[in-house]
């Protein structure tokens, strides 16, 4: 079983940056890709941004061009570098284990709330 603790989160003006950070425990972690969800209130969990194991990248289009997903196996850690941050950007994003195919593995952590004003 694979433990990830999400940080980073804060307050932030629109317009300004965080940076999010995953770290895992556990043995799967450089063989698996990796994802960043977001969940506003009321709204269903929503991938924004996943890395795969040989370190391809995908966007949700609301955030291309303004969050960078990266990893790091040395460390066992994701990150998500949030640029031109927007209020719509707000909410509780999570990471997630995921295979290569996009099939989400394992348990979710407790998630970092990213709160952006206007």
């Amino acid at each position: 079983q694979v433990l990830l603790v999400e940080s980073g989160g804060g307050l932030v003006q629109a317009g300004g940056s965080l940076r999010l950070s995953c770290k895992a425990s556990g043995s799967s972690f450089s063989g698996n890709g990796l994802g960043w969800y977001r969940q506003a209130p009321g709204n269903q969990r929503e991938l924004v941004a996943s890395i795969t194991s040989y370190g391809s990248t995908n966007y949700a289009d609301s955030v291309k061009g303004r969050f960078t997903i990266s990893r790091d196996n040395a460390k066992n850690t994701v990150y998500l570098q949030m640029n031109s941050l927007k209020p719509e950007d707000a909410g509780v994003y999570y990471c997630s284990l995921r295979s290569d195919y996009g099939i989400r593995i394992g348990s979710w952590g407790q998630g970092t709330q990213v709160t952006v004003s206007s």
